[in-house]
């Protein structure tokens, strides 16, 4: 029936007012709070705030990178490199609309922001602040992924998107962040097969508010109503999932953030993801948000050395902090990077919300000897929550000091606060990098694929003596198998078991080993995985949570994880 109805629009005659990209720009009214830059290139410039009928300038006192991150983000960009204070772009005319910014760096618009008042200002135009902002440049590569819904005559109502002809509804897409928008003419049978646009017969025109940042995608986007077919990049997936959104085309918002998962190796800045993972919050897509946030759990100790994590929001963090997927060399570590972002966020952050991400770290597990340097910290948590604090250090030291038995019926109350994450110290874990020699024949004594190495039964002070010996190993071939007396029939496969004391203890610790995948001269883990009866067979790219972009040269790091049982 589709195909029916189609196929008059693809014989009519070529409309002799047909309207094409960028035709007749209509001028629109502007919109209260809007932000642009001003300056020779559209992602950095002064930056300049639409209120009370007229563009004015913002000033430089408190203009900080979570400012800047708030603009770029309301014009679409991924999110700020830097801030440009003392009129760098030139200085402005008009009102001074905002002085003494303070934002959380989560808000939609800098309207949102907290600031003295509109027009409240002792600040001349020799202050008018600036950003530079993310434009996608430092992402790795810009691979494509194909989205392909179609339903046949692809091809042909491609063309006639193409060509425009006979089209008969004005699309207007306004530009948040200028004067002026951009007109597409469609057909209006294309788009009455999505009921979530409410188009009638009797409807002539449709506007919709779009960012600048995502102008160059929506022709493409438009098209894909037509053809249901499109290529998906990390540069576009946002600009594509949000007109989805717009527009209502449920599909592939879904398709865009399967695709998105796919793409998330591609950015090693992290200034996509963490804007993604924002965008999933206010679109409310609990897909896309807990796809990155596995991802960013995977890469948590790069995600923290980098300059992105002085900006993520409360929210994102209170989310991770939730997680035992988080992958940190230590929960030492893991606590000194919260208090480093508590000091970067300052007064951002309530107290009340530094005592809920305070309620996160996980004391019992912090090393004992750390966890005796912890209690003479000064930090702002301890000061700002000793009593908090001090209970959090108490328990660790209980648990270090108290046989299982003393401390068993405490467990349903600790919730996840014993429950271990991947942690990578070099007391819990090996690396094997060696993923490409074949060793056809048996030598142990040579073949860099296996590794032996001892840890402690236990995180806690009770088993720090008590040792268990591991052994890993990965194959490459059914010959390195066989050697081995194993029938393996997918490779690489990987193996890692305890030998020696490790029975002693099956009735009071279990074991939840896990196989991490990473890129050796990348900070990029892309699959996590845990053994079962001490295999793991490593899935194919295909089948991969996220896709293998080092497929020829990565590493296998087995981590030991106990647990009390």
């Amino acid at each position: 029936r589709i195909m029916y109805l189609l196929w008059p629009l693809l014989f009519l005659h070529v409309s002799a007012q047909r309207l094409t990209l960028f035709d007749d720009r209509l001028k629109q009214p502007k919109q209260e709070g809007r932000v642009r830059l001003v300056g020779d290139l559209p992602s950095s410039g002064r930056v300049e705030v639409y209120h009370d009928g007229q563009w004015g300038t913002v000033c430089d006192d408190g203009w900080e990178l979570a400012e800047a991150q708030v603009v770029c983000r309301q014009l679409g960009f991924p999110g700020a490199i830097s801030v440009m204070a003392g009129g760098q772009y030139g200085e402005g005319s008009g009102p001074i609309w905002l002085d003494d910014m303070n934002c959380k760096g989560s808000e939609s618009s800098l309207s949102e922001c907290s600031f003295k008042g509109w027009g409240v200002t002792d600040c001349s135009h020799k202050e008018d602040a600036g950003v530079v902002c993310e434009t996608g440049k430092n992402i790795t590569s810009n691979r494509q992924f194909s989205v392909d819904n179609s339903l046949g005559l692809s091809h042909d109502l491609g063309i006639l998107f193409d060509s425009g002809d006979s089209c008969d509804f004005r699309i207007n897409v306004q530009d948040t962040s200028e004067e002026e928008e951009l007109t597409f003419c469609v057909h209006k049978m294309i788009l009455m097969f999505y009921p979530e646009l409410n188009i009638t017969n009797d409807s002539r025109n449709l506007t919709v508010n779009v960012s600048q940042t995502c102008h160059p995608h929506v022709s493409a986007f438009l098209r894909y109503l037509y053809t249901r077919q499109i290529d998906v990049s990390i540069t576009s997936a946002q600009c594509l999932h949000q007109l989805a959104f717009i527009f209502g085309v449920k599909k592939l918002m879904e398709d865009v953030g399967r695709t998105f998962t796919l793409l998330l190796p591609e950015d090693n800045t992290f200034l996509t993801q963490v804007s993604m993972y924002e965008y999933g919050v206010r679109t409310g897509d609990l897909v896309l948000q807990e796809n990155v946030l596995q991802y960013l759990s995977w890469n948590c100790e790069y995600l923290i050395s980098s300059p992105v994590w002085s900006t993520i929001s409360f929210h994102m963090m209170d989310a991770l902090l939730q997680r035992s997927d988080l992958i940190v060399n230590d929960e030492a570590f893991l606590l000194e990077a919260l208090e480093t972002w508590i000091q970067d966020k300052g007064e951002e952050i309530s107290s009340d919300q530094q005592a809920s991400l305070l309620n996160h770290i996980r004391f019992l597990l912090i090393p004992v000897d750390k966890l005796y340097e912890t209690q003479f910290s000064s930090s702002v948590l301890r000061q700002n929550h000793e009593k908090l604090y001090l209970t959090g250090l108490l328990r660790g030291f209980q648990f270090n000091a108290l046989p299982f038995s003393k401390i068993r019926n405490q467990m349903d109350n600790m919730s996840s606060e014993y429950l271990s994450r991947i942690y990578t110290g070099d007391e819990w874990s090996v690396i094997i990098n060696d993923t490409t020699v074949n060793y056809p024949y048996y030598h142990y004594g040579q073949n860099n694929r296996i590794q032996t190495f001892s840890t402690p039964a236990h995180p806690s002070a009770l088993y720090r003596e008590q040792k268990v010996q591991w052994k890993a190993q990965v194959f490459l071939s059914a010959q390195e198998c066989s050697n081995y007396g194993m029938s393996c029939t997918s490779f690489p496969v990987a193996r890692f078991y305890g030998y020696g004391n490790q029975e002693r203890y099956t009735s009071t610790i279990r074991y939840s080993n896990r196989l991490i995948l990473s890129c050796k001269y990348e900070n990029n883990v892309f699959h996590v995985q845990d053994f079962k009866n001490s295999m793991a067979v490593i899935p194919n790219n295909s089948s991969m949570d996220l896709p293998n972009p080092c497929p020829d040269d990565y590493s296998f790091r087995f981590v030991v994880r106990p647990e009390y049982i």
